[in-house]
């Protein structure tokens, strides 16, 4: 028999065009491919001179801290007394920029870092961009002042809340209720200014710990607001300090405000507590 003349039965497939089975241009690249990219990086690096390397881990090492410092926590430098003896002056206090970024909101007790334009500061002055730059990127680290609109203070009222100064022994009362307050400064009395507010909705009142050394809302008790702040200008809350190191701690909410009855209208923007 010819068995030349027999067809290859056995005949690999694999060669015609239809049994060929090609690579995606979208598969993923296998080791060699990302062994090849990693050398080529390499070889990008080691081809830098010494300063473009320092500019560019520099610019890499900004970029992170802008992203951190925008969108998570930043470092805050104290620059007054009015927060003693909770805060003094020089130390740097970590801020939470998450604290009411999901649907929490400021809550009584709390020490928040807000923006006072247009509450505290009514007509910021035109300051230089130069100077703003420097400013900008020094506080990112905590080595430089605050804006001058930027503010630390303690929440004391939140929208809804009736805030009185003060009862038969010198207390301020949040709706009806005396507030023991033992963090203020010692022999502060709670405030030597009387007032009787109501806090409108989606703002707060908020107050120094050195009742004596800080001008708050008390202070502005006559601009737009009443002095009170809008939440919307709440920068995060200050849930630790950093430095120096013999102070570093983490800052609670204080007590004394877990007794305060909800407001007899309740108003929304801001949480209770």
């Amino acid at each position: 028999m010819d068995t030349e003349a027999q067809p290859d039965v056995e005949r690999d497939r694999s060669s015609s065009p239809q049994g060929r089975i090609g690579r995606s241009r979208f598969a993923v690249p296998g080791p060699r491919g990302a062994r090849a990219r990693l050398r080529a990086a390499r070889g990008w690096w080691d081809g830098l001179r010494l300063w473009q390397e320092v500019a560019l881990l520099a610019v890499l090492c900004l970029g992170t801290l802008v992203l951190v410092n925008t969108f998570l926590v930043q470092p805050f430098l104290i620059p007054s007394g009015s927060m003693e003896n909770t805060l003094r002056v020089g130390d740097r206090v970590v801020v939470n920029k998450l604290a009411y970024r999901f649907g929490n909101q400021p809550r009584r007790g709390d020490v928040i870092v807000f923006n006072g334009a247009g509450s505290f500061v009514q007509d910021p002055p035109p300051g230089n961009p130069l100077t703003h730059l420097v400013r900008t990127v020094g506080s990112m680290a905590g080595l430089a002042q605050p804006d001058e609109t930027d503010y630390i203070k303690r929440v004391v009222g939140v929208g809804g809340d009736r805030v009185t100064c003060c009862d038969k022994r010198g207390r301020i009362m949040v709706n009806g209720q005396p507030v023991e307050e033992d963090y203020l400064y010692p022999g502060d009395a709670p405030s030597q200014i009387p007032f009787d507010i109501v806090v409108p909705p989606g703002r707060l009142w908020v107050m120094g710990d050195h009742r004596s050394d800080s001008r708050d809302s008390r202070d502005h008790l006559g601009d737009p607001g009443g002095g009170t702040v809008p939440v919307d200008e709440v920068i995060g809350r200050a849930d630790w300090i950093g430095w120096p190191f013999d102070r570093m701690r983490a800052l609670h909410r204080p007590a004394g405000f877990a007794h305060v009855p909800p407001p007899a209208h309740p108003a929304t923007g801001g949480a209770h507590g």
